[in-house]
C-alpha cells in the first residue's frame, strides 16, 4: 500500500473496514513527544475495534509511531581561502 498519499480518513477505511451497522469515531487524540496521533474506534453490536494512526514528519498517517529523533553529527564544509 502506497502510504505517502493518503489520508487518515483512507487509512481508518483501508485498516478498520467500516460496515453500514456500526460507527467510527475518535475516542481520543493527542500530541506525543514524536509527533501527533489518533486512536480511533468502530463500534458494533457485537465488539469495538480499537486503533492508534501515528502522524509522521512528511504528513502522512501510518499505524506505526514515527522513529524518535536522534542526535546528528554533520560535517562542516570548509571553503578554501585563495591568496
Amino acid at each position: 500500500m502506497a502510504t505517502a498519499a493518503t489520508s487518515l480518513r483512507s487509512m481508518v477505511e483501508d485498516w478498520m473496514a467500516p460496515n453500514p451497522e456500526g460507527r467510527v469515531r475518535v475516542s481520543r487524540f493527542g500530541r506525543s513527544k514524536n509527533g501527533r496521533y489518533v486512536c480511533v474506534e468502530s463500534v458494533c453490536a457485537a465488539n469495538t475495534i480499537a486503533m492508534f494512526f501515528f502522524r509522521h514528519r512528511d504528513g502522512t498517517w501510518c499505524v506505526f509511531p514515527p522513529d524518535p529523533e536522534r542526535p546528528t553529527m554533520r560535517i562542516a564544509e570548509i571553503s578554501h581561502v585563495r591568496d
